[in-house]
């Protein structure tokens, strides 16, 4: 973000707004790459263990996943916001497998939201987030609340 104006704030969040964004092109040279240091499991690093596995094929780990999503996360939005991070995520499912030649776009709902009682300059945006694939299908979900400072610290609230 820098010494730049947010482009994002708060504010801009509104419940029930949905985006697309990103587009990651998976490639088997990562997944063995982000597998060997992090998540050294044969399908994530072994092509005739993975076809051996309920996997079916060589596939990215749901942390790899998860890392990818939060790249587009970054691209898409966060970093041209007033992002002040997380308190945490509520939860993530892996829900297909990530294979390689994948190509993984990001879709975000904001469900609820609310400003801060103990902090007037920040509101609490609550996503949900869909990671799908080339064919559509959600391969990663994730819910989780985020911390973004306002555009007008202490204003009323109209939703």
């Amino acid at each position: 973000m820098g010494t730049r104006e947010p482009k994002f704030y708060w504010e801009d969040f509104p419940v029930g707004e949905t985006v697309e964004f990103g587009e990651k092109h998976v490639t088997k040279e990562e997944i063995l790459e982000f597998a060997s240091e992090f998540d050294p499991q044969p399908f994530h690093l072994d092509e005739e263990a993975a076809k051996q596995s309920i996997l079916g094929g060589l596939c990215a780990s749901g942390w790899h996943s998860c890392a990818m999503m939060m790249r587009m996360m970054c691209d898409g939005y966060i970093l041209e916001s007033a992002s002040l991070g997380a308190p945490g995520v509520d939860e993530v499912r892996w829900r297909k497998p990530v294979y390689v030649g994948d190509t993984l776009r990001l879709r975000r709902t904001c469900t609820e939201r609310r400003p801060s009682k103990s902090r007037p300059e920040m509101g609490l945006t609550r996503f949900h987030i869909e990671m799908l694939n080339q064919k559509d299908e959600a391969v990663l979900t994730s819910d989780g609340w985020a911390m973004y400072g306002r555009r007008y610290p202490g204003q009323p609230v109209e939703e």
